[in-house]
């Protein structure tokens, strides 16, 4: 089904088209015509409207103070507007392959020109292979117009973002669209590259998130769960509580 709205820029680079659609009350980044790749409510530039990307911010609730995030795969950087806007003091590193991406997401979707967002345009896997930098949080949304990107289910690419981490870091994946086997097989790299140290739930009917967590997953309580989602639902404007309550309803934290 093609996107409702007026296309309002259509450019094209080496990989592709790159649409973007305005409607009465937001603006939509899509590859094909087809699929949302990023939505933005006009009357909250800085929201997270899509509620996969908000589900991700999960990872937040097991780090004790988050200085930098890094976001794989920038879209319309609703992701990197959120945490910029929500933490004053957070650094964000984004790695966007594709350099007319980031352009569109500068033009049309307010990506602010700040100190705090360093842009890196590079493959994924490169990246992670020559960073040097430490991150307390990685965020790996990595798709493109014929669903999630083959180089998120590598064994490599999976242990350099593991390395990529602090050692209270957590490595957040959003898995869509993708065939039973792939699944599985990410599923088991994922288990062997962090040691079984992984929380997931699933958001809808065709996103699943994964936290991945460098060391072991920290001990919480209900209470504790409870709190860091409150302070961060009112921080962020997203409904952390919900997710919450998810992750103690669905698996074992043992606090």
């Amino acid at each position: 089904m093609d996107i409702n709205g007026t296309c309002i820029s259509h450019t094209v680079d080496e990989h592709g088209p790159i649409y973007v659609y305005e409607t009465k009350n937001s603006r939509i980044l899509s590859f094909d015509g087809k699929i949302y790749q990023s939505f933005m409510k006009l009357n909250n530039i800085n929201g997270l409207a899509l509620g996969y990307t908000k589900a991700m911010m999960a990872g937040l609730f097991f780090i004790p103070t988050v200085t930098i995030a890094t976001i794989m795969g920038l879209g319309a950087g609703s992701m990197a507007k959120n945490l910029l806007n929500s933490f004053p003091e957070l650094n964000v590193h984004a790695v966007e392959y594709r350099e007319a991406v980031a352009k569109t997401a500068k033009e049309y979707f307010y990506l602010p020109d700040t100190d705090r967002l360093v842009i890196h345009i590079d493959d994924a896997v490169n990246h992670m292979k020559n960073t040097v930098m430490k991150s307390d949080i990685i965020f790996s949304d990595l798709y493109n117009s014929e669903g999630m990107e083959p180089k998120q289910v590598q064994a490599s690419y999976l242990r350099d973002c593991k390395n990529a981490l602090n050692e209270q870091g957590v490595l957040v994946l959003n898995i869509c669209h993708t065939t039973l086997e792939l699944q599985k097989e990410l599923d088991a790299l994922l288990a062997l590259e962090f040691d079984n140290q992984l929380l997931s739930f699933a958001v809808d009917s065709s996103n699943t998130i994964v936290l991945a967590f460098k060391n072991s997953i920290p001990s919480i309580t209900r209470t504790e769960l409870l709190s860091k989602g409150k302070w961060l639902q009112e921080e962020m404007n997203i409904p952390m509580l919900r997710y919450a309550e998810l992750l103690w309803d669905t698996q074992d934290l043992c606090g």
